[in-house]
């Protein structure tokens, strides 16, 4: 029963269609800072995507379903909410 459900999230954020998800996106969803997710992903110790440092400025690249498995939340609906309350 409990691979069906896994099987279930991962067809779900599959088919999800949430663009790039931004750093302050990320952070909104894990309750914690802009910075706590920058650094966390430049040092390798946050496991929701990639930071590249391009010369002198870090570009990064969060995973939907990276950070649905660590957040444990629907990114989706969390990111719908997110962006509709955003001016």
């Amino acid at each position: 029963m409990e691979k069906n459900k896994e099987a279930e999230s991962k067809e779900m954020v599959k088919d999800m269609d949430t663009g790039k998800i931004k750093v302050t996106e990320a952070a909104a969803v894990l309750h914690v800072s802009d910075q706590f997710v920058r650094i966390g992903l430049q040092r390798g110790i946050l496991p929701i995507g990639t930071a590249v440092r391009m010369s002198s400025k870090w570009t990064y690249q969060i995973s939907p379903k990276l950070l649905e498995d660590y957040s444990g939340a629907d990114i989706s609906r969390e990111l719908e909410k997110i962006r509709n309350t955003t001016i």
